[in-house]
């Protein structure tokens, strides 16, 4: 696993790379385009870059500076065994450049956020396992990739994107976003779902649901005020929205933390 922090703004030169092994990445702060042989697609938040082996690729910031991704590699003969593993899954390689945000890794992504904040290494393999399993699993029988939007169209959702980042705590209106976009909200939420792989709405949730998640993993404070300050107005709100998201409540998704803490602690003392 690498933490890849990119300092690029727009105007920066282009570099042509190659990815050496499998490439399993998400994105977990900024915009950036990506083009590779399968395609080229914006790349925001929740978002899983995906590269194959000895493929070139190039990214993008003309729309925004710099990016934060967790970066999973796998050679081809580990990837052959997680393919093998996932039911349905026949090829060895993947058809498409990204995966948009997708509920099944919500929970997983956040896991991996939190543990990379609070240094725990050891919980990496087994994420990076499991991420890569559920990538292989959502490209399965994946019916191809849709045409890739306009870089006009890019521009904007990349803009509206960074907007509800930096304001995802504050109410924001559908109408409010499409302004800061010069486009009409209908025409703004059909571009942005093609763009992002979601509605407006859906982004700004999922990143306040996130963020939620991470601090409960990596933090003792309160619930209460860790669901106010990610702009949840309601607690009872946040508790059903985080359950039907990360498939439990939040109480039980902070004690599974606590477990993994005990049980580590308990092998420490084994050894």
């Amino acid at each position: 696993m690498s933490d890849v922090i990119c300092t690029a703004v727009a105007g920066d030169r282009l570099f042509e790379e190659e990815h050496r092994s499998f490439c399993v990445a998400a994105v977990t702060r900024g915009t950036f385009r990506y083009r590779t042989n399968q395609g080229t697609a914006m790349l925001a938040p929740g978002a899983i870059l995906l590269g194959n082996p000895g493929a070139c690729y190039e990214c993008g910031h003309e729309h925004g500076a710099g990016d934060r991704c967790l970066s999973f590699h796998f050679t081809p003969a580990y990837m052959e065994r997680i393919v093998t593993d996932v039911p349905g899954a026949k090829r060895l390689g993947f058809a498409g450049p990204r995966l948009p945000p997708l509920p099944a890794l919500a929970s997983l992504l956040a896991q991996a956020e939190a543990a990379r904040e609070t240094g725990d290494g050891e919980a990496f393999e087994e994420l990076g396992l499991r991420i890569a399993g559920a990538a292989v699993a959502a490209t399965t029988g994946s019916p191809g990739i849709a045409p890739t939007p306009s870089r006009r169209d890019q521009k904007r959702v990349a803009e509206a994107v960074r907007l509800i980042e930096l304001n995802a705590e504050q109410p924001l209106s559908l109408t409010e976003i499409a302004d800061s976009a010069a486009t009409s909200p209908y025409h703004f939420l059909r571009t942005f779902r093609r763009v992002a792989g979601m509605t407006p709405y859906q982004f700004l949730l999922r990143t306040r649901l996130h963020r939620a998640a991470v601090r409960l993993r990596a933090s003792d404070e309160a619930i209460s005020a860790i669901a106010f300050d990610a702009g949840f107005n309601d607690l009872s709100t946040f508790n059903r929205r985080f359950k039907r998201e990360m498939g439990e409540t939040p109480g039980t998704y902070r004690a599974c933390r606590s477990s993994a803490k005990s049980s580590g602690s308990a092998a420490g003392r084994s050894l």
